[in-house]
């Protein structure tokens, strides 16, 4: 059953988004008090391919796996969406269904705001629209540097990229280390080889690598990033 209001470390987490802090605080407390909460077990089903498109959504606690099934039945995944970052705008803008699935990643909080309310806070604040384009901007530079890094980039470099990308997102300090940082998105190797559209052989093969130069270190419960300038110099030296 949905607990009906946020925790304070989800509520934090929603509150401390990039793009939701960019708002106006009149704006935040409009799409807050309309918002209800949904709570999803590892694995769960949120909204699958060819749906209409019923609700906006932030993730407030877990994340959500984007992903889709290709016609020879392989699991492709896009992307992770990490607490604070919001979702499911595009279909309400071009009336289209869900292009994609989207699963829970570990016990999951969303926060939702359904597409009546949604048209009714864009009529009331001009300023959501062109909040939305940036955001709209920013996920397009984003999709044409994964293009282009796909295009020109080694495996190696691209997952040395990934895992940048990953400690920023939900690097957890570690109690032993704080240099050190424990990537707190639990992710099988075969789920980082979907990401990054490669074999979980050559994947495994890259990361032993990594660990053998110390960059980071493989441990039962995930991944560990020791020397986040090496994996940066990983990164960049095939530019």
């Amino acid at each position: 059953m949905d607990e009906p209001i946020l925790t304070m470390e989800e509520r934090e987490a929603i509150n401390n988004g990039r793009w939701f802090q960019s708002l106006s605080p009149s704006l935040r407390h409009d799409i807050l008090r309309c918002a209800y909460v949904k709570r999803f077990k590892d694995g769960d089903l949120i909204v699958a391919r060819g749906e209409p498109p019923t609700e906006w959504t932030g993730v407030a606690k877990g994340a959500v796996r984007v992903s889709s099934t290709s016609l020879s039945g392989k699991l492709i995944t896009l992307t992770y969406v990490e607490p604070g970052v919001w979702f499911g705008d595009v279909a309400f803008f071009d009336g289209d269904r869900r292009t994609h699935d989207a699963y829970a990643h570990g016990p999951t909080t969303l926060l939702c705001v359904a597409r009546n309310d949604f048209q009714k806070i864009l009529s009331a604040h001009v300023e959501l629209y062109e909040a939305l384009m940036r955001l709209q901007a920013r996920r397009i530079r984003t999709l044409f540097g994964l293009v282009e890094d796909l295009n020109t980039l080694p495996l190696r470099a691209r997952l040395a990229k990934q895992l940048l990308h990953l400690v920023r997102s939900y690097g957890v300090p570690c109690l032993s280390d704080g240099n050190e940082m424990r990537i707190g998105l639990q992710l099988a190797q075969e789920e980082l080889a979907q990401l990054l559209g490669a074999s979980r052989q050559r994947v495994n093969q890259e990361l032993k690598s990594m660990e053998r130069e110390e960059a980071i270190r493989i441990e039962q419960g995930g991944l560990v990033v020791r020397n986040r300038d090496m994996l940066m110099r990983i990164a960049e030296a095939e530019h």
